[in-house]
């Protein structure tokens, strides 16, 4: 099964899929919000509203295997991410990173390596990966800031020009 045909559920419930996303560079990050890093919401949202006319998205994917950061349902984290940073891009239901019973579109993704070669386990909360249109894949670990240039000049690197 290719990347963009796995089944993914929202955080309403609606099952998709990351073809449903077309064309689009896809950033997913399992997020969490209660977490020392939650605050890179707000740099997650900065991208959305700067790249997203462009033909990009970012994908949240609420994830509570790391300390028990994420313990809202699916109706508090959606108003937490709404409320607390203004979040406008779209949110997977609650789901598992690593193990045995994470989901499939993870246990792809750990696959992938990181800048160093690194592959593996998801490491904490908010690791990044960026799927662009043709297939490639792109990691980056939990600390590399949404606004970082590395992931500033993959996502121009995947978007078509302007």
């Amino acid at each position: 099964m290719q990347l963009r045909d796995i089944p993914l559920t929202t955080i309403e419930g609606t099952r998709t899929s990351l073809a449903e996303f077309g064309e689009q560079v896809v950033l997913v990050v399992n997020v969490a919000s209660k977490c020392g890093l939650t605050p890179q919401y707000a740099k997650l949202e900065e991208l959305q509203r700067q790249y997203g006319p462009r033909g990009f998205t970012v994908l949240g994917v609420p994830c509570n295997q790391f300390l028990g950061q994420e313990p809202g349902s699916a109706e508090e984290i959606s108003t937490f991410c709404a409320t607390t940073y203004g979040v406008t891009f779209p949110l997977l239901e609650k789901t598992l990173v690593n193990g045995r019973r994470s989901h499939p579109l993870f246990r792809e993704l750990r696959a992938i390596p990181d800048a160093s070669g690194r592959r593996g386990r998801v490491q904490w909360n908010f690791e990044k990966f960026l799927i662009a249109p043709d297939g490639r894949v792109s990691r980056f670990r939990p600390k590399t800031e949404p606004d970082d240039p590395a992931i500033i000049a993959a996502i121009e690197a995947a978007l078509p020009a302007e």
